[in-house]
C-alpha cells in the first residue's frame, strides 16, 4: 500500500532520493545539468511529500512559495522500478492539496524538454503549457507548465 508523507526537507528519505534524481538528471540534461542544478537546491524546503510503498521510499515531490498566490512544483522524482504505477501522480495530486490547504490558487513548473515522461505526467494531471519564468526564460530546452484552481 503506497503511503504519502508531508516532510521537510530535512527527511532522509527525501535527501536520498534527491540524489537518484540528481544522478539519473546528470545523464539526461547532460552539458546543461549545472544550470538546471544550481535551480533545485532543497535546503529549507517546508513542504515535501515523499512516498512509501511497503515501507520503501520509492518517489517524492516538493513546493516552494513562488509568488503570494503561486506554488512552484520541484524536485518530483520515481525511481526507475516504481514507473507507470501513477504513484508520481499520487505525489503531485497531494502537493497540490496541500497547496490549496495553505490558500495558493495554483502551481507553476518547470522541465526539461528531453523529459518526456515528466511531461507526459503533467499532462495527464492537467497542467497546461505557460510560458517560461523566472530564470527559466530564453531557455530553449526548458518547458513550463502551470495549472489553476
Amino acid at each position: 500500500m503506497l503511503q504519502l508523507k508531508r516532510v521537510t526537507s530535512q527527511n532522509k528519505d527525501f535527501q536520498q532520493l534527491v540524489k537518484d534524481l540528481d544522478a539519473f538528471l546528470a545523464v539526461t540534461d547532460g552539458d546543461e545539468h549545472d544550470f538546471y542544478n544550481q535551480f533545485n537546491k532543497i535546503e529549507g524546503l517546508q513542504y515535501v511529500i515523499v512516498a512509501y510503498l511497503n515501507e520503501v521510499a520509492v518517489g517524492c515531490g516538493a513546493l516552494r512559495p513562488f509568488d503570494k498566490e503561486t506554488m512552484e512544483v520541484k524536485r518530483m522524482f520515481t525511481l526507475v522500478d516504481y514507473r507507470g504505477k501513477g504513484i508520481a501522480s499520487q505525489i503531485l495530486t497531494e502537493l497540490e492539496s496541500w497547496s490549496l490547504e495553505l490558500d495558493y490558487k495554483k502551481c507553476v513548473l518547470e522541465t526539461g524538454i528531453r523529459q518526456a515522461e515528466a511531461i507526459a505526467l503533467y499532462e495527464k494531471n492537467g497542467y497546461k503549457l505557460i510560458p517560461c519564468y523566472g530564470p527559466y526564460l530564453n531557455v530553449e530546452n526548458s518547458k513550463c507548465f502551470g495549472k489553476e484552481w
